[in-house]
């Protein structure tokens, strides 16, 4: 049955299109700013610029050592979302697949911190670091965001797997197979939709995470990007090139946005991904 659009359909639409361009107007006006020149900023921050400088965003690489914080994101970022991913997959299935006694009592504790707000870690994860001297580097950083374990994350990937045929493991298991080979050959290859989506999602929080590398890390050469930008932030200060700042911004959100575009049909459907299968 054909659905015809209503009114009440179209005030939704317009309201959803006046929302989109407030995302995307600050985003379209930073660009072109970013292409102007300081004195063409402090005339009229709204007026176009007369000649695109696109220099301002070799300046913002080699100002603000853009490419050593990448250098340092990669690292950081690469390293967590592969360890955290297969920590969060085994988290997942050891919860939802595996009988064993007190695991009741384990997803009772994991939901109870759904309310505790996460700030309060902040200090014995410091202390602990500190202690483990972890501080001030980017493979502590790694093992705090790795091992630290996301409830949203484990409840989505555990909702996926929940969904799946238990006849699948009772043959593995007949056939011989471990435990570890269920999980590695069996629920692994089932459960791609739901990691990849895990993934996706993991790259966004520790692409754009700030906290955690602006406490612990201390060193200059080992700024994320997120860090590095905030310094650059402070410099205006001093230097008021703001068209340099701009620049440095869009290459800082360039992997964000370009992540969200090339899969943000998987970033939608996984915010229902648990619902729908669990």
């Amino acid at each position: 049955m054909e659905h015809r659009a209503t009114f009440v359909d179209g005030i939704w639409r317009l309201l959803l299109f006046l929302w989109a361009l407030t995302i995307l107007f600050p985003l379209a006006w930073i660009v072109y700013v970013s292409l102007k020149s300081n004195p063409e900023f402090f005339q009229n921050i709204w007026s176009l610029p007369k000649k695109l400088l696109w220099s301002n965003y070799a300046n913002a690489w080699h100002s603000y050592g853009l490419g050593k914080a990448m250098i340092n994101t990669v690292y950081y970022v690469g390293v967590s979302l592969v360890l955290g991913t297969f920590l969060t997959t085994l988290n997942a299935y050891a919860l939802t697949r595996v009988q064993f006694r007190g695991r009741a009592f384990v997803w009772s504790l994991i939901m109870l911190s759904l309310f505790l707000p996460g700030i309060n870690a902040l200090v014995p994860q410091y202390v602990l670091m500190k202690q483990l001297d972890l501080t001030n580097s980017l493979t502590g950083l790694i093992i705090l965001d790795s091992f630290g374990e996301s409830v949203f994350f484990l409840l989505l990937l555990g909702g996926f797997m929940q969904s799946l045929p238990k006849e699948l493991e009772e043959s593995a298991k007949i056939d011989g197979a471990s435990l570890f080979g269920v999980f590695w050959r069996i629920i692994v290859p089932l459960s791609t939709p739901g990691i990849v989506t895990v993934a996706i999602f993991k790259f966004l929080s520790l692409y754009n995470n700030f906290l955690h590398p602006f406490i612990y890390l201390g060193d200059p050469d080992k700024y994320t990007i997120a860090v590095n930008m905030y310094h650059a932030n402070i410099q205006m200060q001093y230097t008021a090139d703001w068209v340099t700042l701009f620049a440095g911004v869009i290459v800082a959100m360039l992997p964000s946005i370009l992540m969200y575009v090339f899969f943000q049909r998987k970033i939608v459907e996984g915010a229902t991904l648990g619902a729908v299968k669990g």
